[in-house]
């Protein structure tokens, strides 16, 4: 009876310390948040990036908050005060989010270049950059990088014009404006251009284009803990090794998904752009 009652007391213990164990798992995952510049409309955010966020949380047990930013200045002042735990944003905003809060690069699309556009409408008089000297064009915001940084300073600097920027707070906003005629031209990213349904898409036509540097990255600030940032990397990876995953990653739109370095954006350093950064 003695040693009965001493093994029934080592199963119970056994099994109180299973039980426990697997009540502390939960409290193991943490809640995240990840912000994402507004290129597209809040529903096209929310449509792209929760199965993400679910697939992400399906492989690394924690939980991920989309929190959406009603403008870029908005977003630009989020990151900024460091309130995003992971972020995807342009080059610029980048370079930026990591001097002030030390963000770092995670993983970015490997496949395309980023490169900025300008766009009139199929049917314009318009052939050449020069003949906008004067006209309105269409900018999601000052600061977007690709659409508008690069653009203007192109404008600016290459060109020599000047211009009326007409600012509307993402990119869908730019191509519905050139294409309803209430600005003549607009600036955005092939990217983009090419999210755009066909009935818009087959109203434009590209002007000019820039020249290309590493499109956005996802970040993470440095807050989160090494094995998290690790984790969250890794299964990003792996949608890009499966269909389903690769599905998703192409409405972001993130065409074949790889490493992120820091390296990769000192390119961007070299355009000099803050001289026509706008304070906001």
């Amino acid at each position: 009876m003695p040693l009965f009652h001493s093994c029934h007391k080592r199963v119970y213990v056994a099994m109180v310390g299973l039980i426990l164990h697997c009540i502390a798992v939960p409290g193991l995952a943490e809640e995240f948040t990840i912000g994402v510049v507004p290129q597209f409309t809040a529903e096209k955010i929310q449509e792209t990036w929760v199965p993400i966020l679910n697939d992400l949380q399906r492989q690394t047990g924690h939980n991920f908050l989309l929190r959406g930013s009603q403008s870029t200045q908005a977003f630009q002042q989020e990151y900024l005060a460091g309130q995003f735990d992971f972020a995807y944003m342009d080059p610029y905003h980048y370079l930026r989010a990591a001097k002030s809060q030390g963000y770092m690069p995670l993983v970015r699309d490997t496949a395309k270049q980023l490169q900025g556009i300008l766009v009139v409408r199929k049917d314009s008089a318009v052939t050449g950059v020069k003949q906008l000297e004067g006209k309105k064009i269409a900018f999601p915001s000052p600061n977007a990088f690709g659409a508008s940084l690069m653009i203007r300073a192109s404008l600016s600097r290459e060109f020599k014009i000047k211009f009326v920027p007409e600012y509307v707070k993402s990119h869908d906003s730019v191509y519905l404006n050139v294409v309803t005629g209430r600005t003549v031209a607009g600036g955005g990213v092939m990217q983009t251009l090419e999210k755009q349904s066909a009935e818009v898409q087959e109203q434009l036509r590209v002007i000019y284009t820039t020249a290309g540097v590493p499109p956005h990255p996802i970040l993470v600030h440095p807050r989160v803990a090494k094995e998290v940032r690790e984790a969250v990397q890794q299964a990003l990876l792996a949608m890009g090794r499966s269909v389903a995953g690769q599905s998703m990653l192409q409405q972001v739109p993130i065409t074949r998904i790889g490493v992120a370095r820091a390296e990769d954006y000192k390119i961007v350093t070299k355009q000099k752009l803050d001289a026509f950064y706008v304070a906001e």
